[in-house]
This record gives structure tokens, sequence and C-alpha cells, in this order.
């Protein structure tokens, strides 16, 4: 049995996360469920599944819980308490679901306390890719990739029994890694002015349910940019030989291109339970009864270059991952706070790209960053971009 602790369980990977669990019982126990505010499902959630531990960030909401949690459970409160809660001593995996970089802090406290991390938050290897690898060296911990690209990479990488633990080692057989992206919403649509995209159409995912950061992320293309920085840390993989190819049918979740000219593709329905469950269950495949793949109904699968020149945000996220240092960092920082304006209605949808780039443009980048400088340039980064309003450029 594998007792977990899951960060950000009433998200939509949490709750996946959750649902996985309960129908593999009882190979897994829940140890611990951490949120942000949402208190009351996450008590719920522990009810559920048995878990002695509440982690809420909030503090005020962390209050609450306190007072509403039953005898046995024990609240954990404040960015704090998620840290704690992912270095229980007694849990055998993190899956890590957080938004955004709150994600970071208690990543590197499980991996300081041995924990393997199954990871579902991209900034915390854009941000910190060198800081979190450089601890899983150090604590003998290991990434397990739970995003369905890295982890159909992960998959087509791994040999039979792999068990090394540590950062991933360099592959010298592999050529290049290709990342499938749905698209979004607008990558087959031409005819949309991106200059006058709504919130509403923005989150109208044509293939996925997700969060909303993560859905406009894909509308922009960001989360193909951030997920090559991401998979240049899981698999020791420069960035200039991982591609993006967009696929609007979300049956290849991601290729690896080998020496010989060879490629190798995973291929599942579009649920994250799949990459779920191969995080929580490695390196074993065990039958989870989610639904099959009918390859004889699939019919015709396209594949075609991104368009940069209509996605600014995936060439400003390639310029960051070349550049390196403290630029991701940025990068991802003022891409959080232009998302959040843009579903505030507080700059359209262009403005997006447009802020990130301008933020960009004033970093001063700090090279081979230690912890200290990339929370510096994060802080920085937030603060100048939220001096941003309607496109105008902070005096």
């Amino acid at each position: 049995m594998k007792r977990v602790v899951i960060l950000g369980s009433t998200g939509s990977i949490g709750r996946a996360a959750l649902r996985v669990i309960k129908a593999m019982a009882p190979r897994f126990e829940v140890a611990g469920v951490g949120v942000g505010r949402g208190y009351r499902q996450a008590l719920e959630q522990a009810q559920e599944f048995g878990a002695r531990h509440v982690a809420v960030a909030d503090a005020a909401a962390a209050r609450q819980c306190a007072q509403a949690a039953p005898p046995g459970v024990r609240v954990l409160a404040g960015a704090e308490g998620l840290e704690e809660l992912a270095a229980l001593p007694d849990a055998d995996l993190v899956l890590c679901a957080v938004v955004g970089m709150a994600g970071l802090a208690p990543v590197l406290a499980a991996i300081r306390a041995g924990h393997d991390v199954a990871l579902a938050t991209k900034e915390v290897l854009v941000a910190g890719g060198p800081v979190v690898l450089a601890a899983c060296r150090r604590h003998g911990a290991r990434l397990l990739p739970v995003d369905s690209e890295h982890s159909a990479i992960f998959q087509c990488l791994a040999e039979r029994g792999e068990t090394r633990r540590g950062p991933p080692a360099p592959r010298p057989d592999v050529r290049r890694l290709w990342l499938t992206a749905s698209g979004g919403p607008f990558g087959a649509r031409r005819e949309v002015d991106l200059e006058r995209v709504t919130v509403a159409q923005a989150l109208a995912h044509p293939r996925w349910k997700m969060g909303r950061k993560v859905t406009v992320d894909s509308a922009t293309l960001m989360n193909k940019g951030l997920e090559i920085m991401e998979a240049r840390w899981l698999f020791d993989m420069p960035a200039e030989r991982i591609r993006v190819v967009i696929h609007p049918e979300s049956i290849v979740h991601s290729l690896v291109e080998f020496v010989d000219g060879s490629l190798l593709a995973q291929m599942s329905p579009t649920d994250m339970r799949f990459a779920i469950q191969y995080a929580l269950t490695y390196p074993e495949r065990v039958d989870g009864a989610l639904p099959g793949l009918d390859v004889a109904a699939l019919g015709t699968l396209h594949f075609a270059e991104p368009d940069p020149g209509r996605f600014p945000c995936l060439r400003l996220a390639q310029q960051a991952a070349a550049r390196g240092g403290t630029l991701p960092v940025v990068l991802n920082a003022a891409n959080e706070v232009a998302v959040q304006k843009f579903l505030e209605e507080r700059i359209g949808f262009a403005g997006i790209w447009r802020l990130v780039e301008g933020v960009m443009e004033r970093h001063r980048v700090v090279e081979a960053p230690a912890l200290a400088d990339i929370l510096a340039a994060d802080a920085w980064a937030r603060e100048e971009a939220a001096r941003w309003e309607a496109g105008a450029r902070p005096r």
C-alpha cells in the first residue's frame, strides 16, 4: 500500500487522482490533502478517504477549517502547513497539483523528506528547475510527471523494471522530444480575431476539462512553452531539441524521436486519469478499469506546425528557455498575473503576451540562480506585471 499526499486536492487533477485511488483501493491510502481555500470540500475528502491531515494555505480559511474539522483530523495552516503536509514522515508519494509557484516550496519540502513527487504543477520546474533537480540529487527523490505530455515521454523512455532514483540521466539515444498540443480553442480557427477573444471563448477548450488558468494557457499556447521548460529538466534535454506539434485530436500525447529515426508515441483517450494512474503505480502497470482506446475507430489523426506569429506566447517561452537564468521565472510570474487580469477582464486576450513580453524586456537576468534569486525574480516580475492595465506599459 502506498500512502499518498495530494496537494491541490479540490482542483481537476486532485479530484481525478482521488477517483483513481478510489477505483484502486486498497492499493493506496490518502495520508493528507492540501488546498488553497476550499476547506469544506477538503474536509469531505478527508472523511471519505480517511485522511488524518488537512492543510489550508489561506490563513482565514484554515481557522474556519480547524473549527469545522472532526476529531482525529489535524489542520495545518498557511504555506508552512502545505510544506509540513508534503514532508509527512509516513508518506510514500506526494502529488502536487497546486496552481503556479505556490507549488515550489512544498515540492522542495517533499524532496528533502525523501519522498517521490508526482508533479502536475508545470511552474515548479519552469521557475525552480535547477534547485529542484539539485534537491532530488541530494536526497534521492524521484519526479514522476503527471502532465499527459510529459507522462507520455516518460513512458516512451522508461525501460522495463526501471526504478532508478534521483534526477534524470542523459539519453544519447534520443534525438528530440515532440510535445503534442491540442491547439486549444483557436489553434485550428484562423478566422478568430485574437484581439477580440472573450473570457468565455478562451475557456471553451474543445478536448480537455481543466482549471481556468491552464485552460487560458492552452488558448495562448503558453502551456506548450512552459512544457518545453519542464521537459528540459524532467528529461535532461536541451530546449532546442524539444519540439511542439499541433495535434487537435489529443490522442497521441507526445512522441520520442531516437537517433536511428524511429519514433515512439504514447496514445490514450483524453482522460488525465491515465497519466495520474501511471505516476501513482510506477514502476508497475495496473488495471484501473479506465476506458480503453478503440484504435479501429480513430479515423484520421492530424499534425501541424504551430504558428508562432499567431501565438507569440510560444515564441516568448522559447526565448526564455534559450536564455535561461531567471528569465523563465519572470516569464512564468508575469504570465500568471496576466492571465488573472484577463480572467478579470482588465486586459484583453492579446494583452497577455504583450504584458509578458514587456516585463521580460525590463528584467536583468541573473545567471545560475539560487533559490533566493528565483524568489526575488518571481516577486519582482509580479510587482512589475501588476502595474500593467489595459495593455499600457508601466511608467
